[in-house]
């Protein structure tokens, strides 16, 4: 890809539980370039994961998305991103418990953060979830990124019992819905 393809790319920052499964799923889709594991929307420099996962920083764990709009639109990815955790569970997915796991779009323009709203609200009109949607709609700020071995967990560690048991049937379930949107 050259220069001038990488100015066409554009960036959404996504929160909705840990990091490894929006790693595992959104990396997967065409016109998805780059998937980058880290931390959002916190109160300190630099955050650690130690630090994040204690709860006190305020951060997210997000993935931060490099993707080209000519071949997935911002709001798929919203659609992906809404059918693979539950937005409806404050500072929680599943057994991932504290702030750092809630469900947030972090956006990057005023098109995104208005093609967000107007989902979030498509999707509580068509009663979609049994409960109020509480994602976290917020402007982006510094993006940290997660340390190295964070970064294609899934795909570098198959086999370890987290991605066993959560990771991998969330991609799987991922990957049969969104089969016309697969690299």
């Amino acid at each position: 890809m050259g220069n001038q393809d990488i100015n066409k790319l554009e960036t959404a920052t996504l929160a909705g539980g840990c990091f490894w499964c929006l790693d595992g799923v959104f990396s997967r889709l065409r016109g998805v370039e780059k998937v980058v594991s880290g931390y959002m929307g916190g109160h300190i420099d630099n955050p650690t994961y130690k630090q994040v996962c204690n709860g006190d920083t305020g951060h997210a764990e997000v993935v931060q998305i490099q993707f080209d709009p000519a071949q997935i639109g911002f709001a798929d990815l919203l659609e992906i991103f809404f059918a693979v955790h539950d937005p409806t569970t404050l500072n929680r997915q599943g057994n991932d418990v504290g702030p750092q796991y809630r469900s947030a779009v972090f956006y990057h323009s005023a098109e995104q953060a208005v093609a967000t709203r107007a989902v979030i609200d498509g999707l509580a009109a068509e009663r979609a979830y049994d409960q109020a949607i509480v994602t976290e709609v917020t402007a982006a700020t510094i993006f940290w990124p997660a340390e190295g071995y964070h970064q294609g967990y899934f795909d570098a560690n198959p086999n370890q019992p987290y991605c066993m048991s959560v990771v991998g049937p969330k991609v799987r379930k991922a990957m049969e819905k969104f089969a016309a949107q697969l690299k």
